[in-house]
């Protein structure tokens, strides 16, 4: 019988294989892994792999090599945080499995009441105590015991920028990162872009600036709920829906759910969503159960999902704890995890992509960066072609417009495909937060910094 396999010891082995796209030899693998196991663990851990699906193999004993299986490949986000690639446990492997069937063979499903009813609040828990608590560690912040949104208030203007341009990004937005700053700081729309996806992150702006502006008023509540709704969707729905719960019936696309249609019901469990999130007591349960419910519900006709983005850093915010802002997601795992709430009533794929939101967002954020891990292997990986962009930005005096051009230009020459849209993003970051203190990395003077930071701010 096959040797049992800890998440520990898969997770290790799904990274280093998402290092091989043409298969990877014993010899390779025990070379990526950290301790290295002996030969014969490495077969056993290497054939539990196979057995669950994950991992499947060519050639003869000698010759033999591994690869990651589909979903399992998927799975394996190419985006790294804390110097680590988002690995899903088994259950969120599994859900991920099950929502990726072709839509022809999943059978139809309707709105689970049980689903909610059945959550007791500080009895039921999506999120496990050490889970809650791992949380904890890595967002608490110096401003714990001062008023509700100090911390967000000292973050404000790079947690305006990063929570607008990313969860406009999982909705298709396609404005880069310095054209989400030029919108937002300037109010100039990039050109050629659609005018939706400038109006999308312009209402981000006004909703981030309420929760936060309002941080010791504001609780969870159908009254701001509702609102955070109205100022998400100004201008991209007709009136009577911004902050209404809807009258009409609405599906989801490329889905078997179908979501509540009687309007009274919509009332009820709306409001029961409301009064159970208000009773949980743990800041980040509560702010997981907004992220599952609320797009399960789908109370309004539209703009569900950014809704339940914004309202689950309502309790993060008031705790002064480090927001979430969505950086370097994987549209389609979060996608995928929603699906499995959907399709299934199930949570543990939308939990593995929360934890790891909420890993990169502590990384970028809060005081514990220090103590997240190993380098990121794609800066490493690209350092010189972020020295010279940086460099050529500043030396030419390039305002963010033109470095936006600049930077795209670069990766579309010089970067692989499936790296340049992260390519484009770190380029952006790296350009965002130069200053004086770190131009010797880009090899600059003071002198040429000087003269492009005027033109820049």
């Amino acid at each position: 019988m096959t040797e049992p396999i800890s998440v520990e010891e898969r997770n290790a082995l799904l990274e280093v294989l998402a290092r091989y796209p043409q298969g990877a030899g014993v010899g390779e693998i025990l070379a990526g892994l950290d301790p290295a196991p002996n030969l014969r663990t490495l077969q056993r851990r290497l054939k539990a792999l196979v057995r669950e699906g994950h991992v499947y193999t060519e050639g003869a004993t000698r010759g033999m090599k591994y690869w990651l299986a589909k979903p399992a490949a998927d799975a394996v986000a190419r985006r790294p945080v804390k110097g680590a690639l988002l690995v899903l446990t088994r259950e969120g492997l599994e859900i991920q499995e099950k929502v990726s069937q072709p839509i022809q063979s999943k059978q139809h499903v309707r709105y689970h009441q049980k689903f909610l009813d059945s959550y007791e609040p500080n009895k039921t828990f999506y999120l496990s105590e050490p889970l809650r608590q791992k949380l904890f560690e890595m967002g608490r912040t110096a401003e714990g015991k001062y008023p509700a949104g100090t911390y967000a208030r000292h973050i404000f203007h790079r947690l305006l920028i990063d929570l607008s341009w990313n969860s406009s990004r999982l909705e298709g937005n396609t404005y880069s990162l310095l054209e989400t700053e030029r919108l937002i700081e300037m109010g100039k729309a990039a050109e050629g872009k659609d005018l939706k996806d400038a109006q999308m992150i312009l209402n981000h702006k006004a909703a981030i600036e309420f929760l936060v502006e309002s941080a010791q008023e504001i609780d969870i509540s159908r009254h701001v709920i509702s609102n955070i709704h109205a100022l998400l969707s100004d201008n991209l729905l007709h009136d009577l829906a911004c902050g209404r719960l809807r009258s009409i019936p609405v599906g989801i696309g490329k889905s078997v759910y179908s979501p509540l249609d009687i309007p009274q019901v919509i009332e009820e469990y709306f409001d029961r969503i409301i009064d159970k999130a208000k009773r949980i007591q743990d800041p980040f349960e509560q702010s997981f159960f907004l992220m599952v419910q609320l797009p399960y519900l789908q109370a309004f006709e539209d703009v569900n999902k950014r809704t339940s983005r914004l309202a689950a850093n309502i309790p993060l915010i008031k705790k002064n704890l480090c927001p979430l802002s969505f950086i370097d997601v994987p549209e389609q795992t979060y996608i995928n995890g929603l699906l499995g709430v959907y399709e299934l009533n199930r949570v543990e794929l939308l939990r593995d992509v929360f934890v790891w939101a909420y890993e990169r967002s502590c990384f970028l954020y809060s005081a514990t960066r220090n103590t997240l891990g190993e380098p990121d292997p794609f800066r490493m990986r690209y350092r010189d072609a972020f020295v010279q962009i940086v460099a050529e930005i500043v030396r030419s005096s390039f305002d963010k417009q033109q470095a936006v051009v600049a930077i795209r230009d670069r990766a579309n020459e010089s970067i692989p495909a499936e790296d340049r849209s992260r390519f484009i993003e770190i380029a952006e970051r790296e350009v965002q937060s130069l200053h004086e203190g770190s131009i010797a990395r880009y090899r600059l003077k003071v002198s040429e910094y000087e003269k492009w930071h005027k033109g820049w701010q």
